[in-house]
């Protein structure tokens, strides 16, 4: 997120002398030497549920694949892209579901790589035939690689010819860390109203590369989402009925702080999607537009975030493309345990 930005403004800088070159090299090693990162993000929240919040496992209708890609930035080459595996199901012999996510993030094409796994629980409770709420458990573990080898320092540039040789030695113990990790979720459902909280990183694990140092640690990610799946309409200007989505995510981590807020509109197989993103600590500003397609056993989407800040001469955007694949038959439950939410 915040790094992210930091990193990226720096690398697209267009150096043109010696001094450029020295302040760039500093700051980023700094920045990545230092982790005070926060997780990847996605656009498309529902389109990556558990991801979202690990509570949503087990809470569709049928066992489902989501698989998903995220290429932010792309006009600098792939300085940041992201891919996501997860599986949840319902358990028909317990009243909760499991869950497995993997992903892979990739910075500063290959500097900075992390591997993330995880398996999740998830306890359904039914109140009523109009309430319904879920909580859920998740641990794996964290790895993160630093690929420092291809990075150039004051110390190996000659001041007389500036030419790069030599080495430079590394305050550090080895160039991957292995940390566990937990988090916790919870969502729930009111009639036509959704809502839910989640907590990442519980432990707050340290990722950090630099011997004696502690301050790497992974802020704690404080998430609150809400939204409704309005009745459906029926207008002159429109030949078939439709349904409106109004959506709010909000999400904290360490210092960082931003505000989502979407709508949907779907029309049987066809969902089209808009969000605001407002980064309240630093103000990089964003929209993003989706568009999806789905039926009973598979769903598509696509999206494309558009800065709306000075951040946009740097970012040209960022893509990302979502696929669920629903598997398996139908089984009768005790009680409801789907959640009505949005295609993306």
């Amino acid at each position: 997120m915040i790094n992210r930005l930091l990193i990226n403004r720096l690398a697209c800088l267009k150096i043109s002398d010696y001094k450029s070159i020295l302040i760039t090299l500093i700051v980023v090693w700094s920045l990545c030497l230092n982790v005070r990162g926060q997780d990847p993000e996605f656009s498309q929240f529902y389109a990556n549920p558990v991801y979202l919040n690990p509570a949503f496992t087990g809470t569709s209708a049928l066992p489902r694949v989501v698989v998903n890609y995220r290429n932010q930035w792309p006009r600098q080459g792939n300085t940041f892209t992201t891919y996501n595996l997860t599986f949840d199901k319902f358990i028909n012999s317990t009243t909760g579901g499991i869950g497995f996510k993997m992903m892979y993030d990739r910075q500063l094409n290959g500097v900075i790589n992390s591997v993330s796994a995880s398996f999740i629980y998830s306890e359904h409770f039914y109140v009523s035939d109009r309430i319904f709420f879920s909580m859920a458990l998740e641990t794996g573990f964290l790895y993160k690689q630093f690929n420092v080898n291809g990075l150039i320092f004051p110390g190996m540039i000659d001041q007389g010819t500036g030419e790069i040789n030599g080495s430079y030695p590394l305050p550090v113990e080895n160039g991957e860390k292995l940390v566990p990790d937990f988090s916790f979720g919870t969502v729930g459902q009111y009639d036509d109203y959704y809502f839910g909280f989640a907590l990442h990183h519980l432990t707050e694990p340290d990722q950090s590369i630099v011997s004696s140092d502690h301050s790497g640690k992974l802020p704690l990610k404080f998430t609150v989402h809400a939204g409704a799946k309005s009745h459906q309409y029926d207008y002159g200007l429109f030949s078939k009925e439709f349904t409106v989505s109004p959506n709010v995510v909000y999400q904290q981590q360490g210092a960082f702080k931003q505000f989502n807020l979407g709508l949907y509109v779907s029309q049987k197989s066809l969902t089209l999607g808009l969000w605001y993103r407002n980064n309240i600590s630093y103000r990089p500003n964003s929209m993003t537009a989706m568009v999806g397609y789905q039926n009973d056993r598979f769903q598509l989407g696509y999206s494309f975030d558009f800065s709306i800040s000075n951040v946009a001469a740097y970012s040209y955007g960022s893509h990302e493309i979502s696929m669920i694949f629903y598997l398996g038959q139908y089984h009768r439950r005790l009680y409801n345990t789907n959640i009505v939410i949005p295609q993306m």
